[in-house]
């Protein structure tokens, strides 16, 4: 079997990648911070930071592919802390375009749909970046740097993603539920717009693109919507209480990080491949919460 090499795998994409690839693929996985164990993949601690150990990773494995979900996503985090996410989100990411292109082997990116200032959604791949906040500005740097280093490379540009907790890691939904269930009141908000798919549903979608696209894909769901309406399907499907669920503006909540309002998705080109996002409530109806 061909090796299959997924940075962060320890994450919830991570975690989805790993779930649907084991059949096709010998898959070698990478964490740092949150050790975990994933039946039949071979799991290693690496500083995706340290060039030297990303070399003696590539070294030793041989990957025919890689998959790189590794990152700093959180945006406030990465607000406060430009120097330490850049290091992981830029420049090990652009380590790694080069390695990948030293092979001359496939390589998937995970990039947001947060490099968009969220003005003129819905977002084509043809459309231009313009991001609001630190995080987005890495993510945009690092398409550049590893488009420039491989043009081969596929570029995904993931949506809000979703879903149940996995061994190893949680989704935005838990804090939801949690809140919830607690009674204590939930704010989201009704003036945020995204395309969001199930880390599952993600998951097949970079796989498609890792063996069907080269430059930049977006790989969001069919339905744009609010936070809060995703709040009160949630609730619906879910069947969870709601009496706390309210609905609030971004200007209402103070962030270190500014968001945009409307990051859409136009993800017409994935679709075109074969990517068939669920609607959210069947998305949703399958989860295990």
């Amino acid at each position: 079997m061909k090796k299959l090499l997924i940075t962060g795998a320890s994450g919830f994409l991570g975690w989805h990648i790993c779930q649907i690839t084991q059949q096709e693929w010998q898959v070698y996985g990478t964490y740092y911070s949150h050790h975990s164990e994933i039946p039949g993949i071979k799991l290693q601690k690496v500083d995706l930071t340290d060039f030297q150990a990303l070399k003696q990773l590539f070294h030793d494995i041989h990957p025919d592919a890689v998959i790189h979900t590794a990152a700093l996503s959180q945006p406030n985090f990465c607000q406060n802390h430009p120097q330490e996410s850049a290091a992981i989100n830029v420049t090990a990411s652009s380590n790694i375009a080069g390695l990948c292109a030293d092979a001359q082997i496939p390589c998937a990116f995970t990039s947001t749909d947060l490099v968009f200032d969220g003005l003129n959604a819905p977002y084509k791949e043809s459309d231009s970046v313009n991001p609001v906040n630190i995080y987005g500005e890495q993510k945009v740097l690092a398409e550049r740097e590893m488009l420039a280093i491989y043009p081969q490379i596929s570029i995904c540009r993931m949506p809000l993603m979703f879903g149940a907790a996995t061994p190893t890691s949680k989704s935005f939904m838990q804090g939801f539920i949690a809140t919830l269930k607690a009674g204590k009141e939930l704010n989201l908000f009704i003036d945020e717009f995204r395309t969001p798919v199930s880390g599952k549903t993600a998951a097949q979608g970079i796989l498609i693109a890792l063996k069907k696209s080269q430059g930049i894909i977006h790989l969001g769901g069919k339905e744009r919507i609010s936070r809060y309406d995703f709040g009160r399907l949630m609730v619906e499907v879910l069947e969870l209480p709601n009496t706390s669920l309210t609905s609030c503006r971004q200007q209402d909540v103070k962030m270190s990080a500014p968001r945009p309002t409307d990051v859409s998705l136009d993800s017409s080109k994935a679709f075109a491949l074969g990517y068939t996002p669920p609607s959210l409530k069947a998305e949703l109806a399958g989860l295990t919460c």
